[in-house]
């Protein structure tokens, strides 16, 4: 069996697995891939290292409301996911490895996680926040139940490679964290850095993902990510649905208003601010015909939204003590004139600039799971 070869692959250390059985483990690797959003689960299947099949599963808003919770949600995305598989006539039991988006759990080294019983808990607990990210670790393990595959996440949000320095806030009582698109900055750094035929650990870069939720600007040095802007509910510039800083004393005075509850506000930090709250919409389709119709706030806040992260940018080239080899842009709003034109001018004298408009979770995903069956990316255990 697949499942008996691969664990004993892992127990005698996946580097030095044979050339001759890579090709075998690799001829028969098939791989689900699932990436929840808030409203949507993105799913694929990769056969032979080739991707053969891609679907959104798209719910509605009645459908997420019924569910009561994140945690409620599993096991209608998790139906709608082998609903989806069985239709296309893919074998859930011919599958071997299922990897995930991975969620908000505690702070860990980059790479690729087997999800055990204490990953799931901390998941379930949302021990750094609660997001739809924690579900796709929850799902991979319970989908494995049905086959015995292997269910792993690959860089979650919560990889911490910050230097001591980045984490000093400016109260004891409160420290800097380490929340950002890992997968997605990662992902496009080593990319870049193929195209210069160089490692990516010999490399300065500054990395922008600016995909559907968040917005993450990141300081690459020497391999890690030694500073980043605390993207879910901190820091840094606000987004489509994320407000980012905001200015703390008023941020106080309104928790302390009686007006709002604690989840109320957090809420409105982390999925009712940004464009959305001030364009009373996040859809970017929407918000792009506005533009093009010369809807003057649509214009402004969008603008200011290029304006914030192109100071976030600036201050992560400092942290590069102002040589970075490279600028890196990447994410779903890279698609848009308004706001992929407004950064570049702002930011184009600091360095060469690199555009990837797609946030490419997938294949991102799905690289890490084809490194684990090639041996050549090395699976831990989550603590």
């Amino acid at each position: 069996m697949f499942i008996e070869r691969f664990n004993s692959a892992l127990k005698e250390n996946l580097f030095q697995v044979t050339a001759a059985r890579r090709k075998a483990i690799m001829k028969l690797g098939i791989i689900l891939v699932i990436n929840p959003k808030n409203t949507s689960s993105k799913i694929a299947v990769y056969k032979d290292s080739k991707l053969c099949f891609l679907k959104t599963i798209r719910y509605t808003d009645e459908q997420i409301a019924a569910c009561g919770s994140v945690p409620g949600q599993i096991e209608m995305r998790k139906q709608a996911i082998l609903k989806e598989l069985i239709e296309n006539d893919i074998n859930v039991n011919k599958i071997e490895v299922i990897i995930a988006r991975g969620g908000l759990i505690k702070p860990v080294k980059s790479g690729v996680y087997k999800v055990n019983e204490q990953l799931k808990e901390d998941l379930l607990k949302g021990v750094m926040g609660m997001h739809a990210t924690n579900l796709g670790g929850i799902i991979a393990l319970e989908i494995s139940s049905l086959n015995n595959a292997i269910p792993l996440i690959a860089d979650p949000v919560v990889v911490d490679e910050l230097t001591d320095v980045a984490r000093i806030s400016g109260h004891p009582l409160f420290e800097r964290k380490s929340v950002f698109h890992a997968l997605n900055q990662k992902v496009v750094a080593r990319k870049f850095a193929k195209t210069l035929n160089r490692k990516y650990e010999d490399l300065q870069l500054i990395v922008v993902h600016a995909g559907g939720g968040g917005i993450s600007v990141g300081a690459h040095k020497g391999g890690h990510v030694v500073d980043t802007n605390q993207a879910f509910d901190g820091d840094g510039p606000f987004s489509i649905e994320r407000t980012g800083s905001l200015p703390v004393g008023d941020l106080i005075r309104l928790c302390f208003s009686g007006k709002y509850t604690q989840e109320e506000i957090l809420t409105m930090i982390t999925a009712k601010g940004g464009l959305g709250a001030y364009l009373g919409t996040i859809n970017l389709s929407t918000i792009d015909k506005r533009i093009k119709d010369d809807d003057e706030t649509a214009k402004m806040i969008t603008y200011a939204m290029a304006y914030q992260v192109a100071k976030e940018a600036g201050a992560m080239c400092t942290v590069l003590d102002g040589k970075p080899d490279a600028i890196i842009l990447s994410g779903d709003l890279f698609q848009y004139s308004w706001f992929t034109n407004h950064l570049i001018k702002k930011l184009e004298k600091i360095g060469p600039i690199t555009v990837y408009p797609n946030e490419d979770e997938i294949d991102a995903l799905a690289q890490n799971a084809i490194g684990v069956l090639k041996g050549e990316i090395e699976v831990m255990e989550y603590s």
